[in-house]
């Protein structure tokens, strides 16, 4: 399976999409530029949103929904965020289809059928919610309103690819109130470190916070934090982002409540989101030529057993040990799969778990039941060894622990070997050209130096470090003084 994956090294872009597929992660669908998240792809979000789940509700927050779809009218309510979103729209305008007379067994829009007022298909929902919240918020005592809904959106992409850009994908998106600046400011800053938590001990990737530059905020915010991560292939990738909104949607929608000092106050607001975009970070900072590796605290298997017999009286003659290997591992925490299929042989069950990542493999046949051993594969390092089945679940466990450990490492060290300060523009294009990563260059702080050095190398400012040392210099294009060094990178 694995060995018809194209190299990283000969297209990285090939690679990730062929992977994608073979791993059984997802696939296109009959819809441009919209997936099939398959059942292999569709576990390992199920994990992410577990654990993003439960970190929200341990920080104060509830999950609710809200409709699909927003009234034109009320998407336009919030000028700066429409603006921002207005490209990538997709829009209902009528409701009902009709036999098409001129062909028959056709279907067409009925031109009776046109919505009274157009719907907009979320793109994101501040105006749905901040709508919705009008009639929630009378008081101080309604304070803070801590909300998160797990959705869908659409954004109509059309260069996509798969889990990085689709037109229709799936996150969660809080959106939150709040009596006052200092308290939204603290909300955004704090789900902004629960995603870097999040991606640092789950996904086992190393990410830089920081904030965005003016132009590179979401659509109405006065503030956006984010964390940046860095790919294989030395692009860097936005894994998640909360932006401060201050007064902007609450004035849009009029969403005031009474102050304990009786005063009439528009309520300060947040939102914050990630996405299966987080499942291309996965691939992408953790995988190699065989396949998918996947940290263990978020592999849908973290182990997988294969026997290796003959006939069925062998297998049999196997299956108590299995059982009880089983029976031990699950009782700590550890999921395990018994790859007992008859119709594959155990090479090609081990090249198919290679491929899908599983972070551990067991291996055990009549030799190793007389010997009381198994032979136990890792799949990030691909080392065997051949150990006892008595403390077997123990040594698991703190493999397992090894591997989360180690992927965290091996992927900080490239980061880091991947960040360099470079003092003029010459410089700066050789690094991007020849090394890639996260470019540290002073920027004079001006819209127009930022878009001229997009235009000109296609990198970005990723974010203004929140580490960011306060140091005289000169902007790195223009010649003009900087206050401190930015991450540019070109990106996904």
């Amino acid at each position: 399976m694995s060995k018809n994956l194209t190299s990283r090294e000969e297209d990285y872009s090939k690679w990730y999409n062929e992977l994608v597929v073979k791993a059984d992660l997802a696939e296109n669908s009959a819809v441009r530029g919209c997936m099939v998240i398959k059942p292999y792809g569709y576990a390992i979000w199920e994990k992410m949103q577990a654990e993003l789940d439960r970190m929200f509700k341990e920080t104060g927050h509830q999950n609710a929904y809200f409709p699909l779809f927003v009234p034109k009218s009320l998407f336009e309510a919030e000028e700066k965020n429409a603006e921002g979103f207005a490209k990538e729209c997709a829009v209902v305008t009528h409701y009902r289809l009709q036999n098409d007379p001129d062909n028959p067994g056709k279907l067409r829009v009925d031109p009776e059928a046109k919505l009274e007022e157009e719907l907009v298909v979320r793109p994101t929902s501040e105006a749905i919610i901040w709508n919705t919240y009008k009639g929630w918020i009378q008081s101080y005592r309604d304070l803070p309103l801590l909300i998160n809904q797990w959705a869908n959106v659409v954004r109509w992409e059309m260069r996509t690819r798969l889990f990085l850009r689709t037109a229709e994908f799936l996150w969660q998106e809080g959106h939150t109130a709040h009596a006052t600046k200092d308290e939204a400011l603290k909300e955004a800053q704090l789900m902004n470190n629960v995603y870097a938590t999040f991606a640092q001990n789950f996904m086992a990737i190393p990410v830089i916070k920081g904030t965005k530059t003016e132009s590179e905020r979401f659509a109405g915010a006065d503030e956006t934090y984010c964390i940046e991560a860095l790919m294989q292939d030395g692009k860097a990738l936005q894994a998640g982002t909360s932006h401060f909104l201050g007064q902007n949607f609450a004035k849009a929608f009029d969403v005031k409540f009474t102050s304990n000092e009786g005063k009439q106050e528009h309520v300060w607001a947040t939102s914050w989101g990630v996405s299966t975009r987080l499942m291309g970070a996965l691939i992408m900072t953790h995988s190699d030529d065989k396949g998918l590796v996947l940290p263990p605290n978020l592999a849908p298997n973290q182990v997988v057993i294969v026997p290796i017999y003959k006939s069925q009286e062998q297998l049999e003659e196997l299956q108590p040990t299995v059982d009880e290997i089983i029976k031990e591992l699950r009782s700590i925490g550890i999921t395990v799969k018994f790859d007992d299929r008859d119709t594959m042989r155990p090479g090609a069950k081990f090249a198919q778990h290679e491929l899908q990542g599983v972070p551990l493999r067991i291996a055990i046949g009549a030799r190793d039941l007389a010997n009381g051993t198994v032979e136990l594969a890792r799949r990030d390092t691909l080392s065997k060894e051949t150990i006892p089945v008595n403390g077997l679940s123990q040594r698991i466990k703190s493999l397992l622990e090894q591997i989360q450990s180690d992927l965290f490492n091996k992927a900080e060290v490239y980061r880091n070997e991947h960040v360099t300060a470079v003092d003029d523009f010459e410089s700066f294009k050789k690094t991007l050209e020849e090394k890639g990563g996260f470019i540290s260059a002073h920027w004079d702080g001006t819209a127009e130096t930022e878009d001229k050095i997009k235009e000109l190398t296609k990198a970005t400012i990723r974010c203004i470090p929140e580490d960011q040392k306060q140091e005289s210099g000169v902007c790195v294009l223009s010649g003009n003084p900087s206050q401190g060094r930015v991450l540019f990178a070109k990106a996904y």
